[in-house]
């Protein structure tokens, strides 16, 4: 099987199918890791959102966070989706005594209470569950586009210019950051049909477009 190399990052915490299917589908020949020696050798890291934050913080802590933050400092190529955008992060309201990877300063906060509906107010569920539109200002992120977002918590980055989109759940919050060699998003492209696959196609071709025989990095 040929196609763009990329380790997804397995942090035990959810089935990964739906993620490997998608790169497949975007041209890429996804490779499963678990150890900081192949994180290391990795040519692009995928960490994909699935668990809480307690749990993906633990899963991260020790050598496997020290092999990500290694990663990205040497400008590997970082995908972040759902919770792997969260964990970039320093700290969460899920688990205020966990900490994240901290690549970014900030902190992921749940989204406010429904609104009482004797309020009058339109009414806004938490969890976030289903499509929403995308205003974006990246690259590689469609403006407009709709995609799939299941969620209760967003990450508010202290550095407003680390958000390069958002959408809108009782106001507006940061639905993408991205930074040199990372770029994260709260929705699932994995999940969002045509346009999810376009990002990741656009992801997987980014950094030199060349195709490679499927490596093991296991």
């Amino acid at each position: 099987m040929t196609g763009i190399p990329v380790a997804v990052v397995d942090l035990g915490l959810g089935n990964l199918h739906s993620v490997l299917r998608g790169l497949e589908r975007a041209g890429g020949a996804p490779e499963v890791v678990r150890s900081p020696d192949a994180i290391a050798r990795a040519p692009r890291l995928l960490v994909p959102g699935q668990g809480a934050f307690r749990d993906g913080a633990r899963a991260v802590g020790g050598a496997t966070g020290a092999a990500l933050r290694a990663a990205i400092d040497a400008g590997t190529p970082y995908l972040g989706i759902c919770l792997g955008m969260q964990l970039l992060f320093e700290r969460s309201d899920e688990a205020p005594e966990a900490s994240g990877l901290g690549i970014f300063r900030g902190a992921v906060r749940r989204f406010p209470d429904p609104t009482p509906p004797e309020t009058g107010a339109p009414r806004v569920k938490v969890p976030h569950v289903g499509w929403n539109v995308l205003r974006a200002h990246h690259p590689l992120l469609e403006d407009g586009a709709y995609v799939y977002f299941v969620h209760s918590y967003r990450c508010e980055p202290e550095d407003p210019s680390l958000v390069v989109a958002t959408a809108d759940h009782g106001g507006p919050f940061c639905a993408a950051v991205a930074r040199g060699s990372v770029l994260a998003c709260q929705f699932h492209p994995e999940q969002s049909q045509r346009r999810g696959e376009r990002l990741l196609q656009r992801w997987l071709t980014a950094a030199d477009g060349v195709r490679s025989p499927r490596p093991s990095w296991s």
